[in-house]
Order: structure tokens, then C-alpha cells, then sequence
């Protein structure tokens, strides 16, 4: 398996996206809850702002393993109605499925946005994260919603992408940055040695943790200007 765990694959997918380091224009939004974890390290590494978009998938009754569709912030819907159609399942039912993932979706933001704004993305580069996309239901969703907040462009970049989740992604990106792609790509834990399940909590460490990191940045340039100085240069003398 490519990757130890959601840490490891962030930092592997980092170093593929060295041209957004350090930009002030840049914002990465990451998908809760595994996407964080990913998210986090990329974060860290380039000395970008991170914060979450959050997408639910929809699931055929009775399997979870067959995703219909996705809800996301900001009331967006996406529905494979083929695949709904094939599967015999009604739009009645699809309906009742979707509004169940978008109570979540509000409940989420609640969680994940109640100690912070969610971010103001207009004309900002923004990169979006997950820790993998195999059917890329929960990413396309995500980059509908993520355009409603007009961004300068959308970056996605994953750890491991299917090609048929590539083909219909990357038309609406800017980029579309991987580690692998493959077909098929069935289940995304398979490529983690540890794919262990991540709780709302950690996820709110991480995002308090990144605030503080992002705060901090922001006093030592604004220090930094204060002195006449450029960004980083304190960083570049030593």
C-alpha cells in the first residue's frame, strides 16, 4: 500500500504542490473527516491557511458502498440519475436520502464552524482535499459548492484518483494533482496501511490547531512589515 496512513499522504501530495507554498492568495479547504488529516500536513508544510468544505455522500438503500450522489455546504445536490435509474431507485427516495446527508451537512457546519467564519474564498486560489476519490461524488459536489464562493481558480488534489473520477473532475479545475490513478480504484482505505476512522473531535484539533498556526504567521509578517522588512525575510537570513 503507497501510504502509512492519511499524515504520510499528505506529506507525499505536498511535495507535488510546492508551487503554492507560502502564497498569500491561497486557501486550502479540506473534506472532513479523513481529508483533514491529509489536508493538515499539506497545510503545514506549504504555510497555507486550512479550513473544511463539507460533502456527504448519498448511498444506494441497503449498500453503502454505492454512492447515487452528494450533498455539500450551500444546499448543493449532485445525483447520478443513470445510476439511480439502473439501481431502481425513486426520486422519491432519492429526495429523502439527500435531505437526510444535508441535515448532517448543517449539523457538521455547526461542529466544524462554531468557534470560526467559515472562510471568505472569492478570488482566492483554492485547494481542495480529500484523501482519495474513487466514484468523486463528494468532490464534485464539492467543487460546485466551493465555486458559489467565486474563488480565482480550484485545485484539486488527492492522494489516489480513479481515471473516471479524473476525467470528470478535471475539467472543472485549474489542476488536478495526484499521488496515483488508477482503475478501478473500489474502495480509497485500501491504499492506507492505516485507515483508521477519524472523530469529529480531531478534526476540530486540527482546525484549532491550524487557526492558531495561520494567526501566528500572520503576526510575525505584520511585525516583519513593521520593520520594513519582506515577508520570510527573517526565515531566509538565517
Amino acid at each position: 500500500m503507497p501510504f502509512r496512513d492519511r499524515a504520510d499522504a499528505g506529506r507525499q501530495l505536498a511535495s507535488r504542490l510546492t508551487a503554492y507554498a507560502g502564497r498569500e492568495d491561497v486557501t486550502l479547504l479540506a473534506l472532513p473527516r479523513g481529508g483533514v488529516l491529509v489536508g493538515f500536513e499539506i497545510a503545514k508544510l506549504l504555510r497555507v491557511p486550512l479550513d473544511v468544505l463539507i460533502a456527504r455522500r448519498i448511498v444506494a438503500p441497503g449498500n453503502d458502498h454505492m454512492t447515487i450522489g452528494a450533498v455539500a455546504s450551500g444546499g448543493v445536490r449532485v445525483v447520478d440519475d443513470e445510476l439511480c435509474r439502473a439501481l431502481g431507485v425513486s426520486d422519491r427516495t432519492v429526495q429523502w436520502l439527500a435531505d437526510v446527508q444535508t441535515r448532517e451537512v448543517e449539523r457538521l457546519e455547526r461542529v466544524y464552524y462554531g468557534c470560526h467564519r467559515a472562510p471568505d474564498i472569492r478570488n482566492r486560489t483554492l485547494l481542495l482535499v480529500d484523501d482519495g476519490v474513487a466514484t468523486g461524488a463528494s468532490m464534485r459536489a464539492a467543487v460546485t459548492a466551493a465555486e458559489q464562493g467565486r474563488p480565482a481558480g480550484i485545485v484539486i488534489a488527492v492522494p489516489v484518483a480513479s481515471y473516471a473520477a479524473y476525467a470528470a473532475l478535471s475539467r472543472r479545475a485549474r489542476e488536478f494533482v495526484y499521488c496515483y490513478i488508477r482503475d478501478p480504484v473500489y474502495s480509497v482505505g485500501l491504499w492506507y496501511e492505516d485507515y483508521a476512522p477519524v472523530s469529529e473531535q480531531e478534526v476540530c484539533r486540527l482546525l484549532g490547531e491550524t487557526l492558531d498556526q495561520t494567526a501566528a504567521r500572520h503576526d510575525a509578517a505584520g511585525q516583519e512589515r513593521s520593520r520594513g522588512l519582506p515577508p520570510d525575510a527573517t526565515r531566509s537570513s538565517r
